[in-house]
């Protein structure tokens, strides 16, 4: 008698699965790609080649040479560079906290609630900032003009004589002015925007406390935009080491005040489009980027430690 034996069951190998994991991180590349390829052009490839012309010296004999890091050390020691490095630290030290000053009051004030017409003022005072660099550099250095401008028609109308804003004492004090002026509007609008988003409640508590309106501003409104105050803060001191447009404009109204290097950025400028010397402007501008960044950060680490 033949036994029947149960059939075996036969196991097949599991179908493998697509790579998910792998096609989601190429679709994830697919949507940073352009990005990543426009900042690599526009932003690493100018550094990257910038560092390749630094390294090498244009010579009378022998053209284009290697020579290492002997532009850095020829820059470390130029008194011309670290003049104008001086001067715009020195801009930095006075004119930002001014502007900021500013901004961050004209801010509380449109934040009060007790100022009419905020939407007229808060426009009005942003407005500024839309004119572009050019224009409202001329414009104040006519009116600074002794001969030309508002300074000189106030002189010859009341027979007195202001001191002349592009003189060589006041005309870092006139830039001052220039782009406290044109940036105060924009700084306004970081601090104003920080100070809607505070909540309500916190507003709520400190009346039940019986807090007044400046122990409001101390306790809540300015530890709560501290992180918008840092980034203001940063972005001034990158624009103040920045410094070009208003200087190279109003050499043209006051020579003998501002010089070719005036500021690190003018300097630069002049050295490779005037002196023809490309690798060593380059090497400044390397050395001024790296001490710029240097600064804010210190600055931001300063700022994240105090917000934590």
């Amino acid at each position: 008698m033949t036994t029947l034996q149960p059939p075996v069951a036969v196991r097949r190998s599991p179908t493998p699965s697509p790579p998910i994991r792998s096609r989601r991180s190429w679709t994830g590349w697919g949507f940073i790609g352009p990005f990543v390829l426009v900042f690599a052009l526009v932003f690493l490839a100018p550094i990257v080649y910038s560092v390749h012309l630094s390294l090498f010296r244009d010579q009378l004999i022998g053209g284009t040479t290697f020579v290492g890091l002997d532009n850095y050390e020829q820059a470390l020691k130029d008194d011309q560079f670290w003049a104008s490095l001086g001067r715009v630290s020195l801009f930095l030290a006075v004119q930002v906290p001014i502007m900021l000053g500013i901004a961050l009051l004209i801010a509380l004030a449109l934040d009060s609630g007790r100022l009419y017409g905020k939407d007229f003022f808060r426009i009005a005072i942003f407005l500024p900032y839309a004119v572009p660099a050019v224009v409202a550099t001329l414009m104040w250095g006519f009116m600074y003009g002794t001969r030309f401008g508002l300074v000189g028609d106030i002189n010859e109308a009341f027979g007195i004589t202001l001191p002349d804003p592009l003189s060589t004492d006041l005309v870092l004090a006139s830039i001052g002015n220039i782009v406290t002026w044109e940036f105060v509007g924009y700084n306004m609008l970081i601090f104003y925007a920080a100070l809607r988003v505070i909540p309500h409640s916190l507003y709520e508590a400190a009346e039940i406390d019986g807090a007044g309106q400046f122990r409001v501003i101390a306790a809540i409104k300015l530890p709560a935009i501290r992180g918008a105050l840092v980034i203001a803060t940063i972005f001034s001191i990158i624009g103040s080491f920045q410094l070009f447009n208003e200087p190279n404009i109003l050499r043209q109204l006051a020579r003998n005040a501002i010089t070719t290097d005036y500021t690190p950025n003018f300097y630069t400028y002049s050295l490779s489009f005037n002196g023809q010397q490309h690798n060593y402007s380059a090497a400044v501008a390397i050395i001024m980027g790296l001490i710029t960044m240097v600064i804010a950060y210190v600055v931001q680490l300063r700022g994240m430690r105090k917000e934590a």
